[in-house]
């Protein structure tokens, strides 16, 4: 493969992160953000926006399945290894960083964009950590404890919900699963008014699905157009930080793939939106408190996200998309570590909402 088409599939990536960054600053689409409005004020769009993205992730990914138009099959999402440890611990470590720095990784890429020198510091120190985790000393531990444990599904095709049930049960199942999958995910986003008449929160979830299912588009088919292996992959944002620091700071020697692209792109195309709506503002940490807050919180998204292999977009959208069974463990998980984190920060303590919960029961 010569140079020049080498760099189409980063090229490609930094279009649709344009794309997806620019949809996010526009219509302030923020996983951390969703979740407090829905616990604290009984607002439920920005929650019915994430899950209409995943659910138009699943309509847009599986109609391309089902019209042999993409083979996911070499997804690392349907492996036939499941870590449950690693998902349930991952997205317990990664909601609960996510409540401390106020957003996830994806959000920081796009308040990066804004301007928050905040975000400049979680997308580094995410960055770094997510490597060592993956590959550095973090990794052994990891290789070490965690994945020795995973559960083996090699008896199956691959660990999607449909797969899986369809197989279990000896029926052709695979695509009524999908479709109730999908129909009641669509059900509870649109059966509540108030979001229906929401153009913004819609027009949102529509277009952050759609740019997951272009990702599982590009990287399917470019590997024809090039002759050359390329790795199956949609919108995730725990390693490609740190793959873009590698990039920034060693050589470009090796070209980077389409997740470093699309994490170039969603700041670009945050940038964009945030300088034609005169929105750009620098901001740093207030004081040595706030910033050993989003330190920590950085930490622990990179270790929890490569943990539990994604992020709230990764996990809660890609493999959604494709249906793994590890999407609603880790998003499960990552609720969970969410809702300590924020009750930690902003009621004193971690399991208030829990006696909370049990108090309202009573």
């Amino acid at each position: 493969m010569n140079l020049e088409s080498a760099w189409i599939l980063p090229g490609a990536g930094l279009l649709v992160g344009m794309l997806l960054g620019a949809t996010a600053r526009y219509f302030r689409f923020c996983t951390l953000t969703a979740l407090e409005k829905h616990w604290y004020a009984q607002d439920s769009n920005g929650l019915r926006a994430w899950v209409l993205a995943a659910a138009s992730a699943i309509v847009l990914t599986q109609a391309m399945v089902v019209l042999d138009v993409i083979n996911v099959d070499e997804s690392f999402y349907l492996l036939p290894r499941f870590s449950l440890l690693g998902s349930v611990l991952g997205g317990i470590m990664f909601g609960v960083g996510m409540a401390l720095v106020g957003t996830c990784g994806f959000g920081a890429l796009v308040r990066l964009g804004g301007g928050s020198l905040q975000s400049l510091i979680v997308v580094i120190t995410l960055g770094l950590t997510a490597l060592s985790t993956q590959r550095g000393l973090i990794g052994i531990a990891r290789e070490n404890i965690i994945e020795p444990i995973a559960i083996d599904l090699s008896g199956y095709d691959n660990q999607s919900l449909p797969t899986l049930l369809a197989q279990w049960l000896g029926a052709p199942l695979y695509w009524p699963i999908v479709i109730v999958c999908a129909g009641l995910m669509l059900y509870w986003v649109f059966k509540d008014a108030h979001f229906r008449a929401s153009g913004s929160c819609v027009a949102s979830g529509g277009l952050i699905g759609l740019c997951v299912a272009l990702g599982w588009l590009i990287t399917s088919q470019l590997g024809n157009i090039l002759y050359e292996p390329v790795q199956l992959e949609s919108a995730s944002f725990v390693l490609p930080p740190g793959q873009l620091l590698q990039s920034i700071v060693f050589s470009l020697s090796q070209i980077p793939d389409y997740g470093v692209g699309l994490t170039v792109g969603v700041i670009l195309g945050a940038v964009c939106v945030a300088v034609i709506n005169k929105d750009v503002r620098w901001e740093a940490c207030d004081d040595a408190r706030e910033l050993r807050r989003h330190l920590g919180g950085a930490v622990l998204m990179g270790c929890g996200g490569v943990l539990a292999a994604g992020c709230t977009m990764g996990q809660g959208v890609s493999a959604f998309s494709l249906l793994s069974i590890s999407a609603p463990v880790v998003f499960l998980s990552i609720l969970l570590g969410a809702r300590t984190g924020l009750s930690w920060l902003l009621e004193g303590a971690p399991f208030g909402w829990l006696a909370g919960l049990f108090t309202r029961r009573q």
